[in-house]
């Protein structure tokens, strides 16, 4: 039984992460259609397993109903914040008459936010069955183990941020650490598939490639803040959006402020370093096998990226591209890491001098 385990794990846990990409694919598509809020209520969707496809279906009064039902939970989760001191926070979610304002139904966006979810519990039966299979490594390589496990409680704990983001109405700053948490999750998902995997890359000489794992862990860093700042540009286009009207999307980017030109010019830092990680490995380190296929990738991603930003910027941030932009920043993220985890300096044995 252990050994059919240990044959199915990395299969299993392949296919975890890929559905978690699609999953960040589909919030990205969630958020660019204005379907976060499709769903009032979490888990369920307006009180049902099937939600509803007409508004006939829901009584006159839904909208009272629910801001009820999200006033209430906010006043609990506003006493926790409290708490633990971050009583800002408590006091906005209390107190921001906005957050309790119900959209109106629309069956669409209902449907879209439905299948969100409907894939976020596809994904808890996927990370149950990869810490299932990863049992039978709890003695050879017991990381595995614990980290698929840590994964779980993360993924329970990252349902339990969506349901807040809900009841505070797609709260900025809730939407950020959700999404810094999915990268989380992805990380965490990659280096447990990667313990069997036993497929190091160890490169010479030495030196470098000491050097080329720092400027992997310092890409990372660097990267996880410029996710940060994306979000909240996100964020922004929200609140810009919903004072200028939708007729005004073409002056949507100007009135974005000085997080928008940070987060545009941060991008060619990011670039400007993965190139040099290339320069390193192509022409200092001599390499050319899938270690240079990697960072080679790394910066096709990154230049990708910088290019749907700049045509989001120049073309009225159209709904197509966003996702897009969200998708492609996760999968930098998660191939830097792979790279940091996989990348070792390979150290000759010693030869004993008789």
């Amino acid at each position: 039984m252990q050994q059919k385990l240990k044959r199915l794990y990395p299969k299993i846990s392949l296919i975890t992460i890929s559905a978690v990409y699609l999953l960040i694919l589909v919030g990205g598509i969630v958020r660019s259609t204005g379907a976060g809020m499709g769903c009032p209520d979490w888990p369920k969707c307006f009180g049902q397993y099937i939600p509803p496809t007409s508004l006939d279906e829901l009584p006159a009064d839904y909208k009272e109903q629910y801001s009820q039902l999200r006033l209430n939970k906010n006043i609990r989760l506003a006493g926790w914040l409290q708490t633990l001191g971050f009583s800002n926070v408590a006091y906005k979610i209390t107190n921001d008459a906005s957050i309790l304002e119900e959209s109106d139904f629309n069956a669409t966006k209902t449907w879209i936010e439905y299948l969100n979810r409907l894939l976020g519990a596809v994904i808890g039966v996927l990370i149950l069955l990869t810490v299932i299979s990863s049992s039978a490594y709890i003695r050879s390589r017991p990381v595995v183990f614990w980290v698929s496990f840590s994964t779980l409680i993360l993924v329970g704990f990252q349902g339990w941020v969506g349901s807040i983001v809900v009841s505070t109405n797609l709260l900025p700053g809730m939407i950020t650490f959700h999404m810094l948490l999915a990268l989380i999750i992805v990380a965490f998902l990659i280096y447990a598939h990667q313990a069997v995997d036993d497929q190091r890359i160890m490169l010479k000489p030495v030196k470098e490639a000491v050097l080329l794992r720092r400027l992997l862990l310092i890409s990372m860093g660097l990267y996880l803040l410029q996710v940060g700042i994306g979000t909240q540009v996100r964020e922004l286009v929200d609140q810009v959006a919903i004072s200028m009207g939708q007729s005004a999307r073409s002056l949507w980017i100007e009135n974005l402020g000085m997080t928008f030109y940070i987060h545009r010019s941060y991008s060619l830092l990011i670039l400007a370093l993965h190139i040099y990680m290339a320069y390193i490995m192509i022409n200092r380190m001599k390499l050319n096998g899938r270690e240079v296929l990697f960072i080679q990738t790394l910066v096709v991603l990154i230049g990708l990226e910088i290019l749907s930003g700049a045509l989001m910027a120049y073309f009225a941030i159209p709904a197509i591209l966003q996702p897009i932009h969200l998708v492609t920043a996760s999968l930098i993220f998660g191939l830097q890491f792979y790279m940091y985890c996989v990348v070792r300096p390979k150290v000759e044995a010693r030869t004993k001098v008789a």
